[in-house]
């Protein structure tokens, strides 16, 4: 927590593991050879919920220089078959993108091989590097929505709901493929109240038919990196929720997570068809 309020920034040279197959609390979006990587690790926003805190002992992030190594191995795997890559679950790329530049690298590295198709996902408002890229059907760009009393209490340092939809709105007219990403869903009061204004307001700003997909799922995560993201977090409301453990992952329980998700995927549904709605089921 301390690292958190003055971080460091380290520059490492990642070494054996370069990807790692989708894990079960990852949507797939349909995709049968599922993989994701990590070109940085760590983020510069602070979510209360997020999986990094348990994952990693440290709050710095961490660049890797070796991005070309990591190209290789995608290479490598390409040969044998078409790859859905996620490349910024462990980080947001794009809001770093002004300094780092990794968001171009992957995009013209796309470019180049059609049978990869990349997700990057993210909660920034950065719209400059949109201005260099080049609009490509096999990158996604998938943001993180919330409803703005979830963002402003427990996604520190993030951009606001209103901030992210009016990005969105920009890089949906230059052309680029964008996904909403209503997961993690979070349980809190008035939860149906907010989520139902959030989607309300979502697509009165943005048009239903300009989305390539939409995804759904309620907050889930490892038992591990739950009992260390407890510890780094005793007085957080949504970590110190008692969760239902089934096989290893903490979740709101069966009944209370379906209701969630109807609820979501009812109001959703009546804009974005089925088949282009995706459901982290529980």
């Amino acid at each position: 927590m301390l690292q958190k309020q003055s971080p460091s920034l380290i520059l490492a040279k990642k070494q054996n593991n370069l990807l790692y197959e989708g894990a079960p609390v990852c949507q797939n979006f349909g995709n049968k050879h599922f993989y994701y990587t990590s070109s940085v690790m760590n983020c510069v926003y602070d979510c209360e919920y997020c999986y990094l805190q348990g994952m990693y002992p440290s709050g710095y992030q961490v660049i890797f220089v070796n991005l070309e190594d990591i190209f290789q191995e995608v290479e490598l795997l390409l040969e044998k078959h078409p790859v859905y890559l996620c490349v910024s679950y462990d980080t947001d790329l794009l809001a770093m993108e002004n300094v780092l530049g990794y968001v171009k690298e992957w995009s013209e590295f796309t470019l180049k091989h059609p049978d990869l198709t990349i997700e990057i996902r993210t909660k920034s408002a950065n719209r400059s590097p949109f201005n260099k890229l080049i609009p490509n059907e096999n990158t996604i760009f998938a943001w993180t929505l919330s409803p703005q009393g979830i963002a402003e209490g427990f996604e520190h340092n993030t951009p606001s709901f209103m901030q992210r939809l009016s990005c969105i709105q920009e890089v949906i007219q230059k052309g680029f493929p964008v996904r909403l990403c209503f997961d993690p869903v979070i349980y809190t009061e008035h939860w149906k109240k907010l989520y139902c204004e959030m989607i309300e307001t979502t697509f009165s700003m943005i048009p239903g038919s300009r989305i390539k997909d939409v995804s759904i799922g309620v907050f889930r995560v490892s038992r591990d990196y739950m009992k260390q993201m407890r510890k780094q977090r005793p007085d957080s409301l949504i970590i110190q929720y008692p969760f239902e453990n089934e096989n290893g992952v903490f979740h709101y329980g069966q009944k209370r997570s379906k209701e969630m998700i109807n609820f979501i995927y009812e109001k959703i549904n009546r804009i974005i068809p089925e088949y282009r709605i995706f459901v982290w089921e529980v």
